[in-house]
């Protein structure tokens, strides 16, 4: 949820935090911090409710010198946005600051226990409860921060990262993690601290991931030569550092030329969905090569059961995928919210696959539910977008999707990735097992192929639904219909345009229409069919003409060519033909162009929507 900042080095330290705050901003938005140690010892918190631009302006007249800080972009969980509820957070003397992205459980306990010691606190939040928790940890058991910080979070129930500055100890900077992501960058003379590496790809591609439970004790490079980084667990068990080489290009951050982040990814796509099947689609050998599927062949071929567990989009992904499996594998498929699934003691046997699905691969709900499948002997396979993140590092095995940072909230290209890697994988398992004819599985990756130049032709109507988009701003309510592989896409549709225009929408299957939401037809409901020419076309055909019959007005997805729905519709915007399977790929984009510029229409942030986060690390 929330983004954090860190440096300690040879340069000033306030423009790399700001910077880096913004890289980090589609992490939260509702208020910004910063804490510095100035070169006279003297610790300076700077806090603003709203976005980073406003801690820039209140921040233009202060002192922000110093070579060491921390910095923070907030979304909101415990206490309202405000000033007062932003990080960092003094200790009660002042003389530490932290910041802090996750929950602290027990904290109404805790504070509890330090106001009798005689603690006073200013803030709502549950991150305050920490910092001073470590100073009471410091001056009762006279303890170093280090020591501190390592004692007080074996009292923590919950999730944190966090950073810590001491104004004793103004080389240093110490960091820790538990369920929430943290990486550190190793530069020339100077360490970075992020939530991930978007701030950190400018200065260094050397990187070390904090696993969890671990405390990072980072000195100036400068003053201390001989150890600058040192890493142990809360329990003082030494580890070794492991770098890796970030595999992120400058570029990839920034919008090139586009107006949102959002439209530039939406039309990324044929791009990254070439880049996703690189290596993997072999169109000349008519040949799919998965390497997390071939290297686990058994596990896949003799599972009586695939459970896929996600949030948001990406359970709109592991529906598509459900539809796959179970038509080219033939293996019964569970597709479960990772939130429920975690807490609802769920029966997980030894010979259940557990695919978990994230672009981030920090969701906390879904990190939860895999550790839990895991203690049950399940084998875990997950679909993530970042490297080296904490759900593919917890997975037996996996597929990354290589579609590069996304950074607007709504997903776009990550839902495409993840369902052509799902459909890779119902590929393999039905090819490997029989279940799927020769010939069914040729044409479709043939077609796998075709896909990245047939979408490219969907985004050349980028302007028609541009133009339609304007007539439904009005909207307060839109239903979306879809049938087979296109009612997980229905679903995306509605969540695109409920997440970024705040117009409410519901996704379902066309002929649930008939079974209650057909009461809410009216000429002020529009409606969304998705209604390729493939598998029941017809039934389809007779949904609209049922919402025709009431006055309602379609706006239509269908094939190219469609003459039938054309007629009947209000507006129609055509996808290529393609493989019914792989429809969603196609019929997906006009709806996420929809969702796009109506939000644009009525003035909405559509990278940065309220009340969202790109990445949920909290429960």
């Amino acid at each position: 949820m929330c983004g954090i900042v860190g440096y300690i080095g040879k340069r000033n330290a306030y423009p790399i935090l700001i910077k880096g705050l913004h890289r980090l901003e589609y992490r939260g938005y509702d208020s910004a911090g910063v804490a510095l140690i100035n070169d006279k010892g003297q610790l300076n918190v700077y806090k603003a409710k709203g976005k980073v631009a406003e801690l820039e302006a209140f921040a233009a007249e202060k002192d922000t010198s110093g070579t060491i800080g921390i910095a923070h972009t907030r979304w909101a969980t415990h206490g309202e946005p405000n000033t007062v509820n932003a990080h960092p957070h003094y200790s009660e003397s002042e003389r530490l600051a932290i910041i802090h992205n996750g929950i602290i459980e027990n904290y109404a306990v805790l504070k509890a226990g330090l106001m009798k010691e005689g603690y006073t606190f200013k803030s709502d939040t549950d991150t305050e409860v920490l910092v001073q928790l470590i100073e009471y940890t410091q001056l009762n058991k006279h303890a170093d921060l280090k020591t501190a910080v390592q004692l007080a979070l074996q009292q923590v129930i919950g999730a944190y990262a966090i950073a810590v500055l001491d104004k004793e100890h103004p080389d240093t900077l110490i960091a820790a993690r538990k369920g929430s992501p943290l990486v550190v960058g190793i530069g020339e003379d100077e360490y970075f601290l992020a939530s991930d590496a978007t701030p950190i790809v400018e200065y260094t591609d050397k990187v070390i991931y904090i696993e969890d439970e671990e405390v990072v004790v980072l000195k100036s490079p400068i003053a201390n030569h001989q150890s600058p980084i040192d890493i142990t667990t809360i329990s003082n068990v030494q580890k070794t550092p492991e770098i890796k080489r970030l595999e992120l290009s400058l570029s990839q951050l920034e919008k090139g030329g586009y107006p949102h982040f959002m439209l530039k990814e939406i039309f990324e796509q044929p791009r990254t969905l070439a880049d996703s099947m690189r290596g993997r689609v072999n169109v000349r050998e008519d040949n799919i090569a998965l390497s997390g599927f071939i290297d686990n062949k058994e596990r896949f071929l003799s599972a009586k059961r695939i459970i896929i567990t996600a949030c948001g989009t990406s359970w709109h992904a592991g529906l598509i995928a459900m539809y796959a499996i179970e038509e080219f594998a033939q293996i019964p498929v569970e597709v479960e919210y990772s939130s429920e699934f975690r807490y609802r003691k769920p029966v997980i046997n030894k010979d259940d696959v557990v695919i978990a699905i994230s672009q981030s691969g920090e969701t906390a709900d879904t990190l939860a539910a895999i550790q839990l499948a895991k203690e049950k002997g399940a084998f875990i396979f997950s679909i993530c977008n970042v490297v080296g993140a904490s759900i593919p590092r917890l997975s037996d095995s996996g597929c990354y999707t290589h579609v590069g940072p996304e950074i607007g909230v709504a997903s776009t290209k990550a839902f495409t990735a993840q369902v052509v890697a799902l459909t890779m994988l119902a590929l393999c398992i039905g090819r490997e097992k029989g279940t799927l004819a020769e010939e069914q599985y040729l044409r479709i990756v043939r077609e796998l192929g075709q896909i990245p130049t047939k979408i490219e032709r969907v985004l050349e109507q980028d302007k028609q639904i541009a133009l339609f988009a304007k007539t439904f701003t009005y909207a307060q309510n839109f239903i979306y219909l879809g049938r087979g592989y296109n009612y997980p896409v229905a679903m995306e549709g509605a969540l695109k345009l409920k997440e970024i225009s705040y117009i409410h929408a519901e996704g379902y299957p066309a002929a649930e229409m008939k079974h209650g939401p057909i009461a809410l037809i009216s000429q002020e409901m529009p409606v969304v069919v998705v209604a390729p020419h493939c598998g029941t076309y017809e039934k389809v055909v007779s949904n609209i003409q049922e919402i025709k019959a009431r006055k309602g007005r379609v706006i239509a997805v269908v094939t190219e060519g469609d003459e039938i729905v054309r007629r009947i519709a209000d507006f129609v915007i055509e996808v290529p033909a393609t493989e019914e399977c792989l429809t969603p790929l196609l019929t997906v984009i006009p709806l996420q162009l929809l969702a796009y510029h109506i939000a644009v229409e009525k003035g909405c942030d559509v990278d940065q929507p309220r009340n969202l986060a790109k990445s949920v690390t909290v429960e």
